[in-house]
C-alpha cells in the first residue's frame, strides 16, 4: 500500500493528508456521523412533553420511525447525514393531532341533514340513510376520504366508532394513518351484526387479527347507554379488564338523555354505569355535557377520561362540556371532532380553537383551558385516553415520529409573539404543510402521498348524487 502511494502525484498525496490532519484534528467527526433516515429543520419545535418546551433553532432527527434526538439545528451537520432533508424555514412542528372521537365513514353524509336536534337528526335522517346506503362499499369509501382530509388537518391518529371496523382497520394500514379502531356493539340488528352477542364475538376476531399490527389499536365501541343493555354492557367490562382493551361511549350527551334514562330506569346513565362496572380507567366517555360536581368526582376517582366534542356539541345543541372543572378535578380530557355529519369537518385545529373559547365562557373565566393545555387536548391527553401515551402524543427522543409541521409566517399568522397560542387562535389547517406518521411522510408540501385526491373527491361526488337522489 505504501508503493502505491508514492506513485500517486505529489498533489494528490498531499490532499490525502489535509484529509487526514483534518479527520484527526475534529477527532474523527467525519468518519463517525450517524446516517439515518430524516432530519426535519423547523424554525422551532414544539414538543408538549412535561414541561411544554418549545425550542427555537432545533432539529429533529428519526430513523427507523422514532426520534432518535432533538437537538440545536448548528449541531445537526457535525452528527447525522441523512438521507432525506427537510428545511422548514417559517414552520413549526408540533406532535401529530390524535382525533379522539370520530366516525369516519360518515364523511359521505357531510352536510346530509343540518341544523336539527340530536334525536331528530338520528332518527329521522342519520339512522334511515345508514339503513339504506351503509355497506362495505360505503365504509371503505368514507373512511378513505375522511383519513385524507385528516391528514391535511395535521391528524395522525384518530379513535373511531363505526360499522365494518375490520374495513376501517384495512384502510387506514393502507395509508400508514395511527388508529384506534371501535369494536362497535349495540343492541339492534345492523348490517353489521344482528345482536349485541354477534357484534361482540366479531370484535375480538377483528380485535385477535390486529395483533402485531404498530398503528392499530381496538376499542369496545358500545354506542351509548340507551342502545346498549346491561348484559351486553357487563360483558364488556369483563372483557375490557381480561383482554386489556379500552371502552369508547357516547355518554351524557344531551340533556334529553338523562331525562329519558331517570324515566325509564330512575337513574342518570353514569350511575347505571358504575352500577355494571363500567367506569374505569379503561373508560373514554364521548361529550359528557350534563355532569353535576359529585359525577366530575366520580369520573377522578375511577380514572374515566372524557373525550370532548366541542363542535359537534355546539351544532346539535347538545349542551356543554364542564372541561375547567374536569381538569381540575384531574380528569384527562381529549378531544375529539366527531362525525363530519354531526360537524361538517375533520379539522382538529378548528376544534382546538373552539374548546379554547367555549370553555373561557362556560367557565367565566378567560384563563379557562389555555392555549398549552388545549395543545395537550389535542395530543399527548389524547393518546393517554387511548393508552399510547409512551409511543406519541408528544415530540420526545424515543417516542414515534408523528409529526406535522405548520407554517406561521403567513399574512394570517403574523406577527408572531407566541407560538403555541398563534396555533389554536390564528392557524388553520390550510397551514399545515407536512405530515409525517412513524417516520413516514404522508403529507408531502399540501400534498398526500400515495392518495389520489381528484379520486378522491369523484367518489364523493357519486356517492353524493346517489344518496341526494334518494333522501
Amino acid at each position: 500500500m505504501r508503493a502505491f502511494f508514492m506513485l500517486l502525484p505529489a498533489r494528490v498525496i498531499d490532499s490525502i493528508h489535509a484529509l487526514q490532519v483534518y479527520c484527526a484534528y475534529t477527532n474523527n467527526n467525519y468518519l463517525f456521523m450517524k446516517a439515518i433516515e430524516t432530519l426535519i429543520h423547523p424554525d422551532c419545535v414544539i414538543c408538549v412533553d412535561n414541561d411544554n418546551q418549545v425550542l427555537e433553532n432545533h432539529s429533529l432527527a428519526i430513523h427507523e420511525g422514532v426520534i432518535v434526538d432533538i437537538l440545536p439545528t448548528t449541531e445537526t451537520h457535525q452528527k447525522y447525514t441523512a438521507k432525506n432533508v427537510h428545511a422548514l424555514p417559517g414552520q413549526v412542528v408540533i406532535p401529530g393531532l390524535i382525533n379522539c372521537h370520530t366516525h369516519a365513514p360518515m364523511n359521505l353524509f357531510r352536510g346530509l341533514a343540518d341544523d336539527l336536534p340530536l334525536m331528530q337528526w338520528l332518527e329521522q335522517h342519520i339512522w334511515p340513510a345508514e339503513q339504506q346506503w351503509v355497506d362495505a362499499d360505503f365504509v371503505r369509501d368514507g373512511t378513505r376520504l375522511a383519513i385524507a382530509e385528516m391528514l391535511r388537518s395535521g391528524t395522525t391518529c384518530f379513535n373511531d366508532m363505526y360499522f365494518f371496523p375490520d374495513i376501517v382497520a384495512e384502510q387506514a394500514k393502507s395509508v400508514g394513518i395511527r388508529a384506534s379502531i371501535g369494536l362497535i356493539v349495540i343492541d339492534f340488528p345492523t348490517v353489521w351484526a344482528n345482536s349485541a352477542k354477534e357484534y361482540i364475538d366479531k370484535g375480538l376476531r377483528l380485535h385477535d387479527a390486529l395483533q402485531g399490527e404498530p398503528l392499530l389499536t381496538t376499542a369496545f365501541a358500545p354506542h351509548a347507554p340507551y342502545t346498549v343493555s346491561d348484559e351486553p354492557l357487563t360483558e364488556l367490562t369483563r372483557l375490557a379488564a381480561e383482554k386489556d382493551i379500552s371502552i369508547h361511549m357516547h355518554i351524557h350527551e344531551t340533556a334529553g338523555e338523562i331525562t329519558m334514562a331517570m324515566e325509564q330506569t330512575g337513574q342518570r346513565p353514569l350511575q347505571r354505569l358504575e352500577e355494571l362496572g363500567v367506569l374505569s380507567e379503561k373508560l373514554m366517555a364521548v361529550h359528557m355535557t350534563q355532569l353535576t360536581n359529585e359525577e366530575i368526582s366520580l369520573l377522578a376517582a375511577q380514572g374515566c377520561h372524557v373525550l370532548h366534542c366541542p363542535e359537534s356539541n355546539l351544532k346539535l345543541a347538545s349542551g356543554f362540556c364542564p372541561v375547567q372543572s374536569l381538569l381540575d378535578a384531574g380528569v384527562n380530557v381529549a378531544l375529539g371532532t366527531d362525525g363530519v355529519a354531526s360537524n361538517n369537518d375533520l379539522d382538529m385545529l378548528g376544534e382546538m380553537r373552539t374548546a379554547a373559547l367555549i370553555a373561557k365562557a362556560v367557565s367565566n373565566d378567560a384563563q379557562a383551558v389555555d392555549a398549552n393545555t388545549v395543545l395537550r387536548m389535542a395530543t399527548i391527553n389524547g393518546a393517554r385516553a387511548l393508552g399510547i401515551d409512551s409511543v406519541t402524543g408528544s415530540l420526545e427522543i424515543g417516542k414515534s415520529a408523528d409529526i406535522t409541521a405548520i407554517r406561521l409566517d403567513s399574512l394570517e399568522t403574523q406577527p408572531l409573539y407566541d407560538a403555541v397560542s398563534q396555533l389554536v387562535y390564528a392557524a388553520g389547517r390550510e397551514h399545515v404543510t407536512n405530515v409525517w406518521v412513524a417516520g413516514k411522510h404522508l403529507l408531502v408540501d399540501r400534498k398526500l402521498a400515495g392518495m389520489d385526491e381528484r379520486e378522491l373527491v369523484e367518489t364523493a361526488k357519486r356517492w353524493q348524487v346517489r344518496i341526494a337522489t334518494h333522501h
